[in-house]
């Protein structure tokens, strides 16, 4: 566990490029030994807390999904100080019972990525980390008591299937996919693996767009967006609520994730 005071890095996805949050009181322009991050990384507070805001896709998504340099992100942030990331980002519906405009909370993912780089450990020394169970417990009570607090509908316990992209599913992979999750993105793997690595504290606050083809409504992306503007601020208004819970020491054991990992 950590005493220190927590410091939040904020990642925002699809339709999510300003954190509508704070005023940024800093612009910080990073290098890494993986490149450059998607943007420069706005840094504000919420109440006492330390919160750095970069959008994954960069300023108007301009960089898709497979090619986000996810390392460079995950590892900006954490030259910044933060230990806790908390990730927004957009998903397809698997399931009848997840609705366009509705939240999800994963617990699981799947990985169907194919070309990306998916550790900082290329070589030298290895670490084996266990993701058995991917997000901070922590982070998942908080989401979801933000969530009933502000009475947005949220589903907690669901499986993500993570896929390369930018393409859509077709539709015998989209009935496939069901048999493994619940929601569909491009954009949680390698960034959960990432920050596991880095002995962080992860969660997901995923935003339903659309119900994928299996549904047999072929995936509209101008229908996407709508929904996705319908929603923003809903979501800001949730973790506009969560932001201030966090500011407090980390009590869960996300900051031991390397302990026993290493070869």
């Amino acid at each position: 566990m950590s005493a220190r005071a927590r410091v939040v890095g904020l990642i925002g996805g699809s339709g999510v490029y300003d954190p509508g949050l704070f005023s940024p009181g800093a612009s910080h322009r990073v290098s890494t030994p993986w490149g450059a991050p998607s943007a420069p990384i706005e840094e504000g507070r919420v109440g006492g807390l330390r919160v750095l805001f970069l959008p994954r896709h960069g300023p108007g998504h301009s960089i898709p999904a497979h090619r986000v340099n996810y390392r460079a992100n995950v590892d900006a942030l954490v030259q910044l100080g933060a230990d806790t990331i908390l990730s927004v980002s957009s998903v397809g519906s698997l399931q009848e019972g997840l609705k366009p405009g509705e939240f999800v909370l994963p617990t699981q993912f799947v990985d169907f990525t194919r070309q990306r780089p998916t550790t900082f450990y290329d070589g030298g020394r290895t670490y084996h980390v266990s993701m058995a169970d991917p997000f901070c417990p922590e982070l998942l009570r908080g989401m979801a008591a933000a969530a009933r607090e502000t009475g947005a509908p949220v589903h907690e316990g669901k499986t993500y299937v993570c896929v390369e992209g930018p393409r859509f599913s077709t539709r015998a992979e989209s009935r496939f996919f069901r048999t493994v999750g619940d929601v569909i993105g491009m954009t949680l793997v390698p960034e959960v693996t990432l920050a596991r690595e880095r002995a962080l504290c992860y969660g997901l606050l995923a935003m339903v767009t659309d119900y994928d083809v299996w549904a047999e409504r072929p995936v509209d992306a101008t229908a996407i967006v709508r929904v996705m503007g319908e929603n923003v601020a809903r979501m800001r208004t949730l973790v506009g609520r969560l932001l201030p819970a966090l500011d407090a020491p980390r009590r869960c054991d996300c900051a031991s994730a390397l302990e026993g990992a290493a070869l």
